[in-house]
C-alpha cells in the first residue's frame, strides 16, 4: 500500500478538523477557490450531490411538486416585508450596489434563501381556492456572508434545493412540512445510511418567520450534531405580509397557508464525518458514484486486461462499475480507491482466471471474499446491499453509545466536557434557560423529538417544572 497517499490523511481520532479537510481535498471532493469561503465542487463530488439530487427530485415530483427557477437578485423591499424574517438573514446577506459604473437607485440581495421571491410571486398568481395547492420547488445556490467556512458545512455559496408551498388549510399546510421532513428522513437514512433525530426546534433556534420548524439531526464521528434537512410551517405569517390571498368556496377570502423546506450540500460533509476512517471516505453503496472498481493484477501478462473489461461489461447491469487500467500499481490502486470510498474493490490476476473466480474486497471491513465467477453478478449486489445495512447499523450503534442523559446542570456540564455526543435532558420551554444553557455549558437545543420521553420531572437549567424533553449538543 502506497505509504505517501496513507500518511497524507491524518488520523481521525487525532485530529478530526484536519482529518475532514484531508480527506475533501486527497478524495478530490472539493478544492478551495479564489473567493475566500467559496468552494469547487470538482466531479466526484458534484456526482454524488447528483445522486442525492436524482433521489429527492423524484420523491418530490412522485408527491406532485413542481420544478421552477426564481432569480439570484431580490430587491431590498422584498426582503423588508416580512420583519422576522430580514432581521434573521440581515448579517449574512451580500449586496449588490452598482450595475456596471451605476449606483442602483434600489440595492440588491444576493439570494440567502427565496421566500420573498417566491411569496411575490404567488401573491399575483393565486386568486381562487382552484389555485391551490401550489407546490414548487427549485434547485440552486444561495450565498450567506459565513464568518468561518469548512467545506460543504458552511461555504458562503452552497448548492440546495428550497421547496415552497401554498395551501388553503392549516391542517394541509402542517401535513405537508411534516411529509417533506419524513421524506429527507428516509433519505438520509436508506440511501446516506445516516441514521436521524426528528423534532421541533425550540422557538429560538426555529427559521426567522417561521410558526413551526421541524428539522433531523444526525451525529458526526466526532459527537458534534449536524442540522440535516428542515421543513418550516409559516402559517400565514407570510401570506399575511405578502398579501396572498385567495377566495373560498363560499367567496370568502382567505389568507393563504404556506411551507418551505430545504436540505443542502452539506449533507456531504454529513457522509464524510459520519462514515469515514482513517483511510478516507468511506460511501454508503446506494449514494456512491462508483459501487464498483475493477483492479486488474499483473495487468502485463495476457488476457488480464481482457478478463477485467469482460467483468466490467458484466457487472455494468447490476452496479455502477469502473475498471481501471492505467500502468499505476495494484497497490497504489488499493489505496487510491480506498481514500475515495468506493464500496467494493475486485480483483482479478492470472490465478484468478484459472481458477474461475476474482477476489471481492469491502471498503468497510476490508473483509476479503473469493467468489466464483459463475456467482459474480448475484455476490456483488449482495454485498452491496449488506455494506448499505452495515453501514448505518454500525452509525446506529454509535449515535446510542453517544447518547448520554442529564438531570441538572453539573450533569450537562459534564457531558459537554467529557462525552462528546447528543444528551437528553429535560426543559421549562423558557428561552433564559435555553441561553444560560448555551452560554455556560456550550450546549444548543438541537429539537424536540416527537417521541417525548419523562426523564425526569424538573428542568436541566432552573430546576422548574418540565414540560419537554430536548437533545442539547455542540454542533457544526
Amino acid at each position: 500500500m502506497s505509504k505517501k497517499l496513507v500518511q497524507a490523511i491524518t488520523a481521525i481520532d487525532e485530529d478530526f478538523a484536519q482529518w475532514y479537510t484531508d480527506v475533501v481535498k486527497k478524495a478530490e471532493l472539493v478544492d478551495y477557490s479564489s473567493v475566500k469561503g467559496c468552494m469547487i465542487i470538482r466531479p466526484y463530488g458534484y456526482a454524488i450531490w447528483e445522486n442525492i439530487q436524482q433521489y429527492l427530485d423524484q420523491k418530490f415530483k412522485e408527491t406532485g411538486h413542481e420544478n421552477v427557477y426564481m432569480p439570484m437578485l431580490i430587491p431590498e423591499s422584498l426582503l423588508q416585508k416580512e420583519a422576522d424574517h430580514v432581521e434573521g438573514f440581515a448579517p449574512e446577506v451580500a449586496w449588490v450596489t452598482h450595475g456596471g459604473n451605476e449606483k442602483l437607485s434600489e440595492r440588491l440581495v444576493v439570494r440567502p434563501t427565496s421566500e420573498t421571491l417566491f411569496c411575490d410571486h404567488y401573491s399575483k398568481i393565486i386568486q381562487s381556492y382552484n389555485d391551490l395547492p401550489k407546490k414548487y420547488n427549485q434547485w440552486c445556490s444561495v450565498v450567506r456572508w459565513e464568518k468561518t467556512t469548512r467545506p460543504f458545512l458552511r461555504t458562503t455559496e452552497f448548492l440546495w434545493q428550497e421547496g415552497h408551498t401554498v395551501h388553503a388549510t392549516a391542517e394541509e399546510a402542517e401535513e405537508e412540512t411534516l411529509l417533506m421532513l419524513n421524506t429527507y428522513a428516509k433519505m438520509c437514512e436508506e440511501f446516506l445510511a445516516i441514521p436521524v433525530l426528528k423534532g421541533q426546534k425550540t422557538e429560538k433556534e426555529k427559521f426567522a418567520g417561521a410558526q413551526a420548524t421541524y428539522t433531523i439531526e444526525s451525529l458526526m464521528h466526532d459527537g458534534k450534531a449536524l442540522q440535516s434537512g428542515t421543513s418550516h410551517n409559516f402559517g400565514t405569517g407570510f401570506a399575511k405580509a405578502f398579501d396572498i390571498k385567495y377566495s373560498d368556496k363560499n367567496s370568502k377570502m382567505q389568507y393563504a397557508h404556506q411551507t418551505s423546506w430545504g436540505v443542502t450540500t452539506r449533507l456531504i460533509g454529513a457522509i464524510i464525518m459520519v462514515h469515514g476512517d482513517s483511510s478516507g471516505l468511506v460511501l454508503p453503496p446506494r449514494v456512491a458514484p462508483t459501487q464498483v472498481m475493477i483492479i486488474p493484477i499483473a495487468a502485463h501478462k495476457e488476457g488480464v486486461i481482457e478478463k477485467a473489461c469482460e467483468l466490467q461489461t458484466r457487472l455494468a447491469s447490476v452496479a455502477r462499475v469502473k475498471c481501471d487500467t492505467s500502468d499505476k500499481t495494484p497497490g497504489w490502486k488499493f489505496s487510491e480507491y480506498e481514500m475515495k470510498g468506493i464500496p467494493v474493490r475486485v480483483e482479478i490476476g492470472p490465478k484468478d482466471i484459472e481458477n474461475n473466480q476474482v477476489v471481492l474486497v469491502r471498503r468497510d471491513t476490508r473483509e476479503k471474499i473469493i467468489v466464483s465467477l459463475d456467482d459474480l453478478e448475484t455476490k456483488v449486489v449482495e454485498l452491496l446491499e449488506d455494506i448499505q445495512q452495515s453501514l448505518f447499523a454500525k452509525a446506529l450503534a454509535k449515535r446510542e453509545e453517544m447518547t448520554f442523559i442529564a438531570t441538572n446542570m453539573e450533569e450537562l456540564r459534564n457531558n459537554a466536557d467529557n462525552h462528546p455526543g447528543f444528551t437528553k435532558a429535560m426543559w421549562c420551554e423558557d428561552q433564559a434557560c435555553e441561553d444560560k444553557i448555551k452560554e455556560e455549558v456550550g450546549f444548543t437545543s438541537r429539537c424536540m423529538p416527537f417521541v417525548q420521553e419523562q426523564i425526569s420531572d424538573s428542568c436541566v437549567c432552573c430546576g422548574k417544572k418540565a414540560t419537554k424533553l430536548v437533545y442539547w449538543a455542540k454542533a457544526y
